[in-house]
C-alpha cells in the first residue's frame, strides 16, 4: 500500500503542471505580420514586459516622386518628419491584458497620429490591431508571415 500515496502524489503533480504548459504554450505575437492592406510589414517582439510593433518592409519602400526611401513625412513633428518609414515603432506601452490582448498605443504613419490601441492575436496567424479616436474605433486583422 505504500506505493498508492507516492503514485497518488505523481498523478497530483502531473495534474497540477498542466495548467502551466497550457500557459506557457499559448499563442504570442511575435513574429512578422503583413497588414490588411498589404502595404507594409510589421515585426512583433516581447519588450519590457510588452510588445512592440516595427515596420520591417513596404511593399513600397522608396518614394516615388523622389526615388529615396520612404520617410515619415506626415508627422506633424518636423524633426521627425526625415525619419525611414523601416524601423519606424507603430506600438508605444502595449501591455498585457488579457489572454492573448494588449493595449497601449499605435502610430498611424498615414496621418502623424498616435492612437489609443488593442491587439489581439485571435488565431495562431492572425492579430487584430484597432485604435480609437474619442468614441470613434476601427481596426484591421493583420496575417503573419514567413513562419
Amino acid at each position: 500500500m505504500a506505493c498508492r500515496p507516492a503514485f497518488l502524489i505523481a498523478i497530483v503533480a502531473a495534474l497540477l503542471a498542466t495548467p502551466l504548459v497550457r500557459a506557457q504554450s499559448a499563442t504570442e505575437p511575435t513574429g512578422t505580420w503583413q497588414t490588411q492592406a498589404g502595404d507594409a510589414r510589421v515585426k512583433v517582439s516581447k519588450c519590457g514586459g510588452g510588445i512592440c510593433g516595427v515596420i520591417v518592409g513596404l511593399r513600397e519602400p522608396t518614394d516615388p516622386a523622389t526615388g529615396r526611401p520612404a520617410v515619415d513625412n506626415k508627422n506633424p513633428n518636423p524633426a521627425l518628419a526625415n525619419r525611414p518609414m523601416i524601423g519606424l515603432p507603430l506600438f508605444t506601452g502595449m501591455r498585457p491584458v488579457g489572454p492573448n490582448k494588449w493595449s497601449g498605443q499605435i502610430y498611424n504613419a498615414d496621418d502623424g497620429g498616435t492612437y489609443a490601441s488593442s491587439v489581439s492575436q485571435t488565431g495562431s496567424d492572425t492579430l487584430r490591431v484597432e485604435g480609437c479616436v474619442g468614441a470613434l474605433c476601427g481596426g484591421e486583422t493583420w496575417t503573419r508571415v514567413g513562419r
